[in-house]
């Protein structure tokens, strides 16, 4: 995946200014900057949900102008900030609602002869995703019921049931206590060459932990990118965070 002066302008607002990188096939990129570089902004243009202002995007070589009702068939998946599932469903369905671009789900959605034997198979993946994150006993649970550090891993099953070629993790550690970010660390790793990981965090210690490249964004433009090493040791990126004095 790739992006080529990528910018977004919200009237007199620069959100994003020639914003290019690379997300390597089967590498683990973190997105970090201080709040509101534009981080998340870059991941809306990446689902499709903000048009950008100039630039193009690839993927797999192809020109890529995403619609968010395509990006299951286009191997995308994303989490969000926050939890962000369905209040109305339980954490079962919320990770079966993963797969609402696969064959399957629509079959199971429209009624037709093979939905149940799919709607079986989508339930079978989704309580597999569930118990591969030691959830399994919340999969009745309603959202609202559910302690905050399970909801998060509920929304993370969610985006992993289609085994996505590219994930789109925004703060995935945010609310979360040391043990469960190192189980975070631990998943993200088993991740490595088998999906193609973007990792918008504000927790270093993972991103320098997890990642093999690093891309800093700071208003909305790329100061620095490399190795964690690299970033660590840039004064820019140190000068963006702490301001020039410190």
């Amino acid at each position: 995946m790739e992006l080529h002066g990528i910018g977004v302008r919200f009237g007199g607002l620069v959100a994003l200014e020639d914003v290019t990188l690379t997300a390597t096939r089967g590498h683990v990129l973190g997105i970090i900057g201080p709040n509101g570089a534009g981080k998340t902004t870059l991941f809306n243009v990446l689902c499709g949900l903000i048009a950008p202002s100039s630039g193009s995007m690839t993927l797999d070589g192809k020109p890529l102008k995403p619609k968010p009702h395509q990006l299951t068939r286009l191997g995308v998946a994303r989490t969000l900030q926050g939890v962000g599932l369905f209040p109305g469903m339980t954490a079962l369905e919320n990770v079966m609602a993963g797969a609402t671009g696969s064959a399957g789900f629509l079959s199971a959605l429209l009624g037709l002869p093979s939905s149940a034997r799919s709607e079986r198979v989508l339930r079978e993946s989704a309580r597999a995703r569930l118990d591969e994150f030691g959830i399994a006993a919340y999969e009745k649970a309603y959202p609202a019921t559910l302690p905050y550090a399970v909801g998060k891993k509920v929304a993370l099953a969610r985006a992993l049931v289609t085994r996505p070629r590219y994930l789109l993790l925004d703060e995935p550690a945010g609310g979360l206590s040391e043990e469960e970010i190192a189980e975070l660390a631990t998943l993200i790793r088993t991740l490595r060459g088998t999906c193609t990981v973007l990792l918008v965090e504000h927790h270093m210690d993972l991103v320098m932990e997890v990642c093999d490249e690093v891309t800093v964004l700071d208003f909305g433009r790329v100061i620095a990118s490399g190795a964690p090493q690299e970033i660590r040791d840039n004064p820019a990126v140190a000068d963006a965070y702490l301001g020039v004095a410190a």
